[in-house]
């Protein structure tokens, strides 16, 4: 949220007294001064202080969800639970919303937030957010899967993918275990990738977004506030 705003609802008097104390140099986030009340910023992940005062400001949330399959990743949907309503009402907060998206048939890591410039700066290309899956498919893994993984899958339609990396975990005629790292979020995409060197799809689980990883403590359908380390991790989107 904008400067000027935050230390106007945290009472530092009217639009014109935040100005003044702006314009004194009063105000630092994260050891630089600040005298533009329009700069963005995200008090509970960034150090902001005033006249060299800690600001604490708690209407912003930061949660990590377990989606189970059969959620949907959106505010509402008319037909289907969606992310947002595994959230308990006393943890809801105007704005919240799903950074990205994760299949309706896809379990793990959800990343909740009120925070609109955060969760769109983690989606910008620049920043290469990775996501790691857990899959489990119906065949064999092969070194060639691993190569053409990383050469980037061409779907039938001719769009190339980005590189990723496929670790195999374990493997089998009739069933393999493995990793897969990617920078890119197209529909569907680790199904249709494993479709095109012949493999299908039975299980597939995010277990990370950006810095953020799978907490092993909770259950499908749980959350928990992000931990000031996670939040610390965050920082480096809003510079």
């Amino acid at each position: 949220m904008r400067l000027d705003k935050l230390l106007f609802e945290l009472g530092y008097g009217s639009r014109g007294s935040v100005k003044k104390i702006l314009s004194a140099r009063q105000v630092r986030v994260d050891e630089e001064i600040v005298t533009l009340g329009n700069t963005n910023v995200s008090p509970m992940i960034q150090d902001i202080y005033v006249q060299n005062k800690r600001v604490i400001y708690t209407k912003e949330a930061y949660y990590m969800l377990n989606k189970p399959i059969g959620v949907v990743t959106a505010v509402t949907d008319e037909k289907h639970q969606t992310v947002i309503d595994c959230i308990d009402g006393k943890d809801k907060k105007i704005g919240l919303y799903p950074v990205g998206r994760l299949d309706r048939d896809t379990k793990g890591l959800v990343f909740i937030t009120n925070n609109g410039p955060l969760g769109f700066r983690m989606l910008h290309p620049k920043y290469h957010v990775s996501k790691r899956y857990e899959v489990v498919v119906n065949a064999c893994l092969t070194q060639e899967d691993v190569i053409a993984f990383r050469n980037g899958i061409t779907f039938l339609d001719g769009y190339t993918c980005q590189s990723a990396s496929l670790t195999i975990i374990q493997a089998s005629d009739t069933k393999s275990i493995a990793l897969v790292d990617i920078h890119e979020g197209k529909f569907h995409q680790i199904k249709k990738m494993f479709l095109s060197v012949g493999k299908k799809v039975i299980s597939l689980t995010r277990i990370s977004f950006a810095e953020l990883v799978l907490d092993s403590s909770l259950k499908e359908g749980e959350y928990r506030a992000l931990t000031p380390n996670e939040l610390q991790q965050l920082k480096k989107y809003l510079q």
